[in-house]
């Protein structure tokens, strides 16, 4: 990908930022200069509410059927721009080609079930004791601000604004600053080329020094209506506090500290691949990566010899090379963290079993021993190629063990009884867990949510109808009758 220059898109037109300001995307493997994007500011944010609300009632009038065709539309244009959001898939956040092309893939789902959602936006007949026909209508809620994250960029990008766009509302996305190209400005080139009618879908970029006040604006302005977030904890919690106090609807898709359990009749081959997958795919910078694994102690012993030589077989490296599965983290604040929660580990008597080291932004898979609750790769999130094995002596205290993390987003139980694993998945403080696989799942029309630190509300299928749009209760009542001193004589 050669340097170039990257404008911000507002009711239909690409734009310099109003002061000319631009800054720069690195690409995390060699540290080359990928492209000049325009730094937005808030006037430029207001420029782009304003364009949205401007457009959202028409917008909404329009057929449901027509939405969809437009949303069709993008996805296939998306399709033909696949080289283009793989490269920048690559170049930009360190994703593994394999791991670029499995996102290019699963957008296309995300748009096809954003447009079938607009046929499940129905209302309801309620029964009436007064004889009323009695009806809830849903309806879009109006402007959404979209704030997506780096990791899966093009994915989570269109998780955000394609729902809401489908039902009826109109969007302002702002990528974060890693991936301002995948996660943002390619989506707004396959809109243009579309034809999608100005302002319903508009894209502002900016730096990592303006994003609080873009960010505050895009949360506190009074066209917004509903914030799609999804990112770190920290910042999320920033937002929903702000959107609460405006009684403003949210959408908030968090961090996670997720957990795999492998009970005593464990499959443990198939224990072995959910582990390496779930922790190592990506670096481990996803949001349901496996950070802790729970292991009893009957099979601990056989499942960490495995686990540690299938995890020796991981090749690091470009990720442009298929068979380099471990690619750069994506830049150094988060390969400090890496660091600081492994040698903290290390201090207080953990065992590196492997890795634990690094090479430039190359962060080594690393696997790890002797973790207890109160040490930092445990307590917090790493977002790393690093998986902890805590052992458990029962199933009681795996479930015990899992629900102590103040996190709460996906999790994963390999065991040979279905049955059990039901049960313990009940008892599990999580908003999704999935038995005889990996923590790293999803599926377009599926509620995607968290619990506790982990998120509020959820994306996809009822999760965004319920977002994106309000009821109305409406009655119509065919004769009135009121209180005699009420009524005319």
């Amino acid at each position: 990908m050669t340097t170039q220059q990257q404008l911000i898109f507002i009711n239909g037109e690409w734009t310099q930022a109003e002061h000319g300001k631009t800054f720069e995307v690195l690409n995390p493997t060699n540290g080359q200069v990928i492209a000049n994007v325009a730094d937005a500011c808030v006037s430029d944010t207001k420029k782009a509410l304003q364009a949205a609300s401007d457009a959202q009632p028409a917008w909404a009038a329009l057929p449901h059927t027509e939405r969809v065709n437009y949303l069709h539309k993008i996805a296939e244009i998306v399709k033909t721009m696949n080289d283009e959001f793989t490269e920048a898939l690559v170049n930009e956040v360190g994703s593994w080609f394999g791991k670029a092309l499995f996102e290019c893939n699963a957008v296309l789902e995300e748009f096809r079930t954003a447009a079938a959602m607009t046929y499940q936006s129905t209302g309801e007949i309620l029964p009436s004791a007064n004889g009323k026909t009695s009806m809830l209508m849903r309806k879009p809620v109006g402007v959404v601000s979209v704030i997506s994250p780096w990791n899966f960029p093009t994915l989570l990008s269109a998780r955000g604004f394609a729902p809401a766009m489908a039902l009826g509302n109109t969007v302002v996305l702002k990528p974060s600053e890693e991936s301002p190209i995948s996660g943002g400005i390619l989506f707004a080139k396959a809109c243009e080329q579309a034809g999608l009618p100005p302002g319903v879908f508009n894209l502002i970029t900016c730096s990592r020094d303006n994003v609080a006040d873009v960010g505050e604006e895009l949360v506190a302005n009074p066209i917004v209506k509903c914030i799609s977030f999804t990112g770190s904890t920290a910042v999320g919690k920033q937002i929903g506090a702000r959107a609460g106090g405006l009684l403003k609807k949210t959408c908030l898709e968090l961090g996670g500290k997720d957990a795999i359990i492998v009970l005593e009749d464990a499959d443990i081959g198939l224990a072995v691949n959910a582990a390496t997958f779930g922790s190592f795919m990506h670096q481990g910078q996803i949001c349901m990566s496996t950070e802790r694994v729970i292991v009893h102690k009957n099979v601990a012993k056989e499942f960490t010899e495995r686990f540690v030589k299938n995890v020796e077989k991981l090749n690091v490296g470009d990720p442009w090379e298929i068979n380099k599965a471990i690619g750069p983290i994506v830049n150094k604040k988060q390969l400090e963290q890496i660091i600081d929660q492994v040698e903290d580990a290390k201090t207080q008597g953990a065992d590196v079993l492997i890795g634990g080291t690094h090479e430039g932004p190359f962060y080594h898979p690393t696997v790890i021993s002797n973790v207890t609750n109160d040490m930092k790769i445990i307590q917090n999130e790493n977002f790393g190629p690093v998986a902890p094995i805590i052992i458990a002596k029962d199933t009681e205290e795996a479930i015990a063990i899992h629900n102590s993390s103040e996190y709460g987003l996906s999790s994963a139980i390999i065991t040979a009884d279905v049955a059990r694993g039901l049960e313990v998945a009940a008892k599990l403080e999580v908003g999704m867990t999935h038995i005889n696989d990996s923590t790293v799942d999803d599926e377009p029309h599926v509620p995607f949510s968290g619990v506790k630190n982990s998120g509020l509300g959820g994306h996809g299928g009822k999760a965004s109808l319920n977002a994106f749009t309000e009821t109305q209760w409406v009655t119509v009542t065919k004769e009135p009758h009121y209180p005699p001193f009420f009524e005319e004589s």
